[in-house]
């Protein structure tokens, strides 16, 4: 099989839907900003302030390209999508899956974390408005899965119907 990509917006649930998933499947779960740090030995956070953002987006591709393409469960970052080289990248090695939230819950997810440096000392507008930005790149997903309102397992058993469902199709 090929491999699966879970896209989002952060704090939509990739991280934790990607691991009940794998489990689901059988199959290995790697997340993209756990690689970096671990090859850096930095934080996400830590990389953003001293490095800056473009410098993170480079070392994001890098990891997605050297990832398996086959039978495995990649949990990205966020802002993946705004390198169009890895929507392209995760369309052409895997089944590439867009987990929306509603901005709302979302919002409510990420308004006290500290962690996130694209969050961190911003108005929920603000946040809404980069939400409202990628949506477009997050659209381009082979499946859109709407995990608003779901418990985990509703959300896990959401994402594994879609992927048997594409498996199945011509594509």
């Amino acid at each position: 099989m090929k491999s699966i990509y879970l896209t989002g917006f952060m704090g939509v649930g990739k991280t934790t839907i990607g691991q009940a998933l794998a489990t689901k499947l059988g199959l290995p779960v790697v997340d993209t900003d756990t690689l970096i740090e671990q090859n850096m030995k930095l934080e996400v956070k830590d990389i953003f302030e001293q490095y800056g953002e473009g410098y993170f987006r480079k070392q994001e591709t890098k990891t997605l390209q050297e990832l398996a393409v086959r039978n495995t469960l990649v949990t990205t970052g966020g802002g993946i999508v705004t390198v169009q080289e890895n929507i392209d990248w995760m369309k052409e090695n895997g089944c590439m899956i867009f987990l929306y939230a509603d901005p709302e819950v979302i919002w409510e997810r990420l308004e006290n974390d500290t962690t996130r440096p694209l969050v961190k000392q911003k108005k929920k507008e603000e946040v809404i408005e980069l939400f409202t930005t990628r949506l477009p790149l997050y659209n381009q997903a082979h499946i859109t899965v709407n995990t608003t309102g779901l418990t985990l397992k509703d959300a896990t058993e959401a994402v594994h119907n879609a992927i048997k469902t594409w498996n199945n199709s011509p594509h």
